[in-house]
């Protein structure tokens, strides 16, 4: 199947897409900063240029985009059906890079949390900002740090 747009459409739509300060970040921030968490925003210091920094609890966020980190088993994450191996060896770039960061994050100490763009939609959203709280009051030695199914 072909791209129905030009290449110059294509470019604009692309160049429209946020990489920071989106509205899944917004929602986030706004939530913890309304239960008194203080932290940092997009902090370059850090491996992967982390979403959100929370010193105080020696813990990272990551609000992830379903498409761009390949969110797995994930309805709104869709392999393009145009341009195929271009999209599957950067969505898999992107993904293995993800890996990679986190791990060393937390080989330096830090708790990593992801939170997917989808754990955010109005009819889960209360549910998830809930947890990560939790998440990020709970003492390190009872956090398991899973990649969270991505």
């Amino acid at each position: 199947m072909a791209d129905d747009r030009s290449p110059q459409a294509r470019s604009y739509n692309m160049s429209r897409i946020r990489s920071s300060n989106t509205k899944p970040e917004e929602l986030v921030r706004k939530h913890l900063f309304a239960k008194g968490f203080r932290y940092r925003k997009n902090d370059r210091r850090y491996l992967g240029t982390p979403d959100i920094v929370l010193p105080k609890y020696r813990t990272i966020l990551f609000i992830h985009g379903c498409f761009w980190h390949c969110h797995q088993n994930c309805p709104y994450f869709v392999m393009p059906k145009s341009n195929i191996e271009y999209w599957k060896s950067k969505l898999e770039n992107n993904r293995n890079r993800d890996i990679k960061n986190i791990e060393k994050l937390r080989s330096d100490g830090w708790r990593v949390i992801i939170v997917w763009e989808c754990e955010l939609k109005k009819t889960v959203r209360e549910k998830r900002l809930k947890q990560l709280f939790e998440e990020i009051e709970m003492p390190a030695a009872k956090y398991s740090g899973g990649l969270a199914d991505g």
